[in-house]
C-alpha cells in the first residue's frame, strides 16, 4: 500500500522533475547580443516577435513643458534608443558594459492625447469609451508619453529603462510602470497565467490591419496602441473544473484547439451543435465574442503576463498586460471590447483595472527622431 507521505513525495519528485525539464536555459552570448534594427519606416517592438521581458512606462509632461521642450526630449530619447538597441551605451552612460548585449532590445514610443494638447497638434487618438465591466484605477491609466522596452534579458531591460527615465526626468514625471513577462516558447503561442494559449488569432497582413496608410502624413507607417491591465481572479478560476474553463474560453486548455477542432489554429465552427441542440461553442464563449471575420479588422495582440505577488488578503495580484496594436481603435478595438463587456463568460474571472491609449508614430531614418513628422 502506498502511504499518503509516499504519494506526496512521489508527486513532488515528479513535479520537480517536470519543472527541471521545462526550465529555459540562460541565453547564450549570441542570443544576448542579438540586435533588432532601430531605424526604418515602422518602430520596432510592434511587429517584432515578442521578447521574454517587457516594461511599459507611462510619463506625464511637467506643467511648464511646451512644444520646444517636447521636441528636445524626443531628440534625446530617440538617440538613447538608437544607441541602446544596437548594443552601444547611451550618452553619459555610467555603466556602458550593461549595454553591450542588447538581447533583441526594442524601445518603442507612444504619444497620449495630453502630449498632443501640449504641442497644439490635433490628436489622432481619443480615450476609450466606458465599458461596464471596467474598474479602472488611475494609477494604471492614462499618460502623455509611453515608452515600451522589451528584450530577452531582464538586465538589458532594466538598464534601458533606467537610461530612458534618467534622460526624461527633467521633462516628465513617471505616472506608472508596468512589468510583464512571457514564456520562452520557441515560436509557439504563449500561455497566460490562467493556462490559456493567448494570441492565436493575429492579423497576417499588417499593412491593412496595423500600419496606418491614410490620414495625417506624420502618422503614416505608424499605428495605435491600447494597453489594458487585466486582473485575473485566479483563486476563483482555480475552483472551476476543466469543463467549465474550456466552455468559458471555447478552446481546449491542453492544445488550444477550438472545441470544434483538433489543432490550435483550426477555424472554430460556430454553427456546430451538440447532441442536445446547443452550440458546441457557447454564444458567450470568449473566442466567439472576440471573433472578427475580416482579417483587416483584426487587432495585433502582444500580451504579457504580470505577477506582483500577493495582496494583503493573500490573493494573487496577477494578470495580463494586454497590448493591442491596430490602425484604427474605433473601428477595430472598440467593437470587440464592447462585445466582450456585454456578454463574455470570462468576465466572471477577469477585470480591467488599467487602460491607456497611445499613437505610435512611424519609425525614423538615421539622424531623425521619433515624432518628427507630427511635431517637426
Amino acid at each position: 500500500m502506498i502511504s499518503r507521505r509516499g504519494l506526496l513525495a512521489g508527486g513532488a519528485a515528479t513535479a520537480a522533475g517536470a519543472f527541471t525539464r521545462r526550465e529555459t536555459p540562460p541565453p547564450t552570448h549570441a542570443e544576448r547580443a542579438r540586435v533588432e534594427p532601430f531605424h526604418g519606416p515602422h518602430q520596432a517592438g510592434v511587429a517584432t516577435a515578442p521578447q521574454v521581458h517587457a516594461v511599459f512606462v507611462g510619463f506625464d509632461l511637467r506643467k511648464d513643458i511646451r512644444k520646444e521642450a517636447v521636441v528636445r526630449l524626443l531628440h534625446l530619447l530617440t538617440d538613447d534608443a538608437a544607441r541602446l538597441t544596437q548594443g552601444r551605451p547611451a550618452l553619459a552612460d555610467t555603466e556602458p558594459e550593461l549595454a553591450a548585449d542588447p538581447a533583441g532590445l526594442t524601445i518603442t514610443f507612444g504619444f497620449g492625447e495630453g502630449l498632443f494638447e501640449r504641442v497644439e497638434v490635433d490628436s489622432p487618438v481619443r480615450p476609450l469609451p466606458a465599458f461596464e465591466t471596467d474598474k479602472l484605477d488611475k494609477r494604471w491609466s492614462g499618460g502623455d508619453l509611453l515608452v515600451q522596452v522589451c528584450a530577452d534579458d531582464g538586465l538589458t531591460v532594466a538598464h534601458a529603462v533606467r537610461m530612458i527615465v534618467k534622460d526624461a526626468r527633467s521633462f516628465t514625471s513617471v505616472r506608472w510602470t508596468q512589468r510583464g513577462f512571457r514564456g520562452a516558447t520557441g515560436g509557439e503561442t504563449q500561455r497566460n497565467l490562467m493556462g490559456q494559449v493567448d494570441g492565436t488569432v493575429n492579423p497576417t497582413d499588417l499593412d491593412k490591419a496595423v500600419w496606418i496608410g491614410q490620414g495625417p502624413a506624420g502618422m503614416r507607417g505608424g499605428t495605435t496602441m491600447v494597453l489594458r491591465r487585466i486582473r485575473m481572479h485566479l483563486e476563483t478560476w482555480d475552483a472551476a473544473d476543466r469543463v467549465a474553463r474550456e466552455f468559458t474560453i471555447g478552446r481546449r486548455l491542453d492544445t488550444g484547439a477550438p472545441l470544434t477542432g483538433r489543432a490550435e489554429r483550426d477555424e472554430p465552427d460556430f454553427g456546430r451543435m451538440n447532441h442536445l441542440g446547443f452550440p458546441v461553442i457557447s454564444e458567450y464563449a470568449h473566442i466567439r465574442r472576440a471573433h472578427v471575420t475580416d482579417p483587416a479588422q483584426r487587432i495585433l495582440r502582444r500580451p504579457y503576463n504580470y505577477d506582483e505577488g500577493l495582496t494583503e488578503d493573500g490573493e494573487s495580484d496577477s494578470g495580463l498586460l494586454f497590448a493591442s496594436y491596430q490602425a484604427d481603435i474605433e473601428r477595430q478595438f472598440v467593437p470587440v471590447q464592447r462585445r466582450l463587456a456585454e456578454g463574455d463568460l470570462l468576465n466572471e474571472w477577469v477585470t480591467a483595472i488599467g487602460s491607456a491609449v497611445f499613437a505610435i508614430p512611424p519609425g525614423c531614418a538615421p539622424g531623425g527622431w521619433i515624432g518628427e513628422g507630427l511635431l517637426g
